[in-house]
């Protein structure tokens, strides 16, 4: 019985050991986790970025299931929203509301084939803040 504890102990240090044993020394980094999908669809993402110029890519087209965040990369917030303004009611999942300097927010899942247009609520007739999301 002795021996078994023994053969115990050992096979306890040595894993204490390994998982003691990390990247202080500029060996290979712990992996990255995998993010967990949001319900219902893909995690399939498409990024815009707002600066002082507006949005861009104004117009992209992602697959059916994706997300798009914006960035906000801009010096004042941006209130990203479906057209018609001020209703916000062609394509809902698009509306991601305010985003203040510096942050992001996504659309919730684009499930639903079609064209979906989008403004700053903001600045509704300022045109390098609207643009078109294809979704197929």
């Amino acid at each position: 019985m002795v021996p078994r504890i023994q053969h115990l102990a050992k096979v306890l240090l040595i894993t204490l050991v390994a998982a003691g044993c990390g990247d202080s020394d500029g060996g290979s980094p712990a992996p990255t986790p995998t993010p967990t999908p949001p319900p219902g669809g893909s995690t399939s993402t498409t990024t815009i970025t707002i600066t002082s110029s507006g949005a861009s890519p104004r117009d992209i087209t992602v697959p059916v299931g994706s997300r798009v965040t914006f960035v906000n990369n801009d010096s004042i917030p941006h209130d990203m929203s479906s057209d018609p303004h001020p209703e916000h009611t062609s394509c809902p999942d698009i509306t991601v509301g305010f985003i203040a300097a510096g942050q992001m927010r996504a659309t919730n899942n684009l499930n639903a084939a079609r064209t979906c247009t989008y403004h700053d609520h903001n600045q509704p007739t300022t045109a390098s803040l609207q643009g078109t999301i294809r979704i197929q």
